[in-house]
């Protein structure tokens, strides 16, 4: 299916492994120009130079640190103009209302929360003026399945579920659609390194790690491009009714109860 994403241009934030350098990659194939954003200027190197050689695309990176308003601020402006938005970067800690001190608690929230709210209100208006621009919020399926053991996970991403649908449901009045992703388990590096602590220390063994998912859907974790895929599809031109909606990956997990 030709998505009608060939000349357009987009800005991914955290983007330099994962979900966000699966996103940038598929854009690429799409024949998108891709800027991408994220703190390590190596590993933004090291994919921008990959995806340029595969795809012959401009892709740009941007050393960043989302937290700082003023280096957003700055990202917005020398990113402009752009066609999509994908608002990817966040690193939530696991942790109880106990555990998890405020400090932790405001500095994941700075980047995973007001990162998003704050990049899209630099670029909303600008989209507004251009006539037309798509916004894609990578949440996370812990805004649907509330854990306590990771309260500010779940509390952040349920509030960027609700900023997701409110800003799009008035969105394309303005010739902008505003969609978000929840993704359950993915098999990333944060995902991995936790699960091999977690093998280590339950069995002696991190090489052990793929036990503790083999009850998920399939046996296994989504795999970064599946989430990147429909990334590009709600970004598209197929996708243009599309709004005010948050699309779950998860392998059925939330729909069915079961645990993640």
């Amino acid at each position: 299916m030709d998505l009608h994403l060939r000349g357009k241009r987009v800005l991914i934030t955290g983007a330099s492994k994962g979900i966000g350098a699966a996103g940038a990659e598929v854009f690429a194939e799409e024949g998108c120009d891709v800027v991408i954003a994220a703190r390590d200027g190596a590993l933004l190197e090291q994919v921008s130079q990959r995806l340029r050689s595969a795809y012959q695309v401009n892709v740009t990176p941007h050393v960043v640190d989302l937290r700082d308003g003023a280096a957003l601020a700055r990202l917005a402006e020398a990113a402009w103009p752009f066609d999509i938005l994908v608002n990817n970067a966040g690193d939530i800690p696991q942790g109880t209302i106990e555990t998890l001190d405020e400090a932790r608690w405001r500095h994941a929230w700075e980047l995973k929360v007001f990162g998003y709210i704050n990049l899209t209100r630099l670029v909303y208006s600008r989209m507004k003026a251009q006539g037309h621009g798509v916004i894609v919020n990578i949440l996370g399926a812990a805004g649907e399945r509330l854990n306590a053991g990771y309260i500010a996970g779940s509390t952040g991403n349920a509030g960027l579920m609700a900023f997701t649908r409110t800003l799009g449901s008035r969105s394309l009045s303005d010739n902008i659609r505003v969609v978000g992703i929840n993704p359950g388990p993915v098999e990333t590096d944060r995902m991995t390194t936790r699960l091999k602590h977690t093998a280590k220390e339950r069995f002696g063994d991190e090489a052990r790690w793929r036990e503790l998912i083999k009850g998920y859907p399939l046996g296994r974790a989504a795999n970064p491009r599946e989430i990147a895929d429909m990334m590009a599809f709600l970004a598209s031109d197929r996708s243009a009714y599309t709004t005010g909606v948050v699309m779950t990956i998860d392998g059925g997990l939330t729909a069915g109860g079961g645990a993640m």
